[in-house]
């Protein structure tokens, strides 16, 4: 009868990676809390967001163990999407100009006065 063969990994790694994760979001909250503002604040937010989320289907999804062509067929489709949708925020205020231009609409409209109750 063979042996069941499998691959082991450290559970010391398992727990690096948990407290890497909470170093991770203990700097993610403290951007909020020193008060950072605009686009540095979301860069942050969205940096630390993807590395959090980078460690937890490397390791605790074991994809950092797998074969590259099962690691691309995952992780290419959601980074073209990326793509496509940074490629379509660009491309938004050139849509937006054109229908105001097109339609003659005011590009800064007074707003509505609020609701009488």
């Amino acid at each position: 009868m063979a042996a069941d063969t499998g691959q082991q990994h450290p559970i010391s790694v398992y727990f690096w990676i948990w407290a890497l994760l909470f170093v991770f979001s203990a700097a993610s909250y403290t951007v909020d809390y020193i008060g950072f503002q605009g686009y540095m604040r979301w860069a942050l937010i969205i940096i630390f967001m993807m590395l959090k989320a980078g460690f937890i289907v490397a390791i605790f999804m074991h994809m950092r163990w797998e074969r590259v062509a099962l690691i691309t067929a995952i992780l290419v489709p959601p980074g073209a999407l990326l793509v496509l949708v940074a490629l379509m925020a660009m491309e938004s205020d050139y849509t937006w100009a054109t229908r105001i231009l097109y339609f003659g609409e005011d590009p800064a409209p007074v707003p509505l006065p609020p609701p009488s109750h």
